[in-house]
């Protein structure tokens, strides 16, 4: 039998708004260089961004029907990850299920296998990240599971997890480290401010980072 779960437990609504203003290369950086996912994944256009909680989907290659649950269970503000076997040549969803997403206030899709309809799906504006575009349609056969801990991009991702996008890539936070990640997030941004204030006052690369100690131990030398 297959039983539909919701998350277990959902970030609290502080939590996503604190990750919100900051992008993946940051988060991921601030928490230790944790939770990329892989760079294959990607928008399918550069000013889509999300950030919301994971509804794990585990689908078939080449089938949809479990996405289609997924958005069907989900709540407003859910980020639906689906892992699908990155298998690229597929194109599970396109611009008739985004309007579905829309209609339900579902925040996103990541998805590591096909998509198609990419104009479309850049007019609606809802944010999807896919491992490729394809054209290819898709069955509805096998039940998996929904809401258990999934791979995608080659990240573990559990439901509940804040998943945070934009025109660069994915990075996922645990649920629990939202409120520690978000400050290390903060004061990363307050140091690069500090180094970009520092190049415009006329410092050089090798003073902001302090790479002269570094050099030296390398034994670099320059006639310039």
């Amino acid at each position: 039998m297959i039983h539909i779960k919701q998350i277990p437990e959902r970030p609290s609504a502080e939590d996503i708004k604190a990750l919100s203003p900051f992008s993946p290369a940051t988060i991921h950086e601030a928490q230790g260089r944790r939770g990329a996912l892989s760079s294959r994944i990607k928008p399918v256009d550069y000013r889509m961004k999300l950030c919301g909680p994971a509804f794990t989907v585990k689908s078939a290659p080449r089938d949809n029907v479990m996405l289609q649950l997924a958005i069907n269970y989900a709540s407003p503000g859910d980020i639906i990850v689906v892992s699908g076997g990155a298998y690229e040549e597929a194109g599970s969803f396109g611009d008739v299920l985004a309007n579905a997403c829309l209609a339900k206030g579902i925040g996103g899709l990541v998805t590591d296998t096909g998509v198609r309809d990419t104009l479309q799906l850049r007019d609606l504006g809802f944010p999807v990240f896919s491992l490729s575009v394809c054209i290819k349609g898709t069955v509805k056969e096998t039940l998996t599971s929904v809401n258990d801990p999934i791979i995608v991009g080659d990240e573990l991702i559990y439901p509940g997890d804040i998943i945070v996008g934009d025109a660069d890539g994915l990075v996922v936070v645990r649920r629990g480290e939202a409120q520690a990640v978000a400050k290390l997030s903060q004061e990363r941004e307050d140091a690069e401010a500090g180094y970009i204030a520092a190049y415009k006052a006329g410092k050089s690369v090798i003073e902001v980072s302090n790479l002269e100690p570094v050099l030296k131990a390398k034994g670099f030398r320059s006639d310039i």
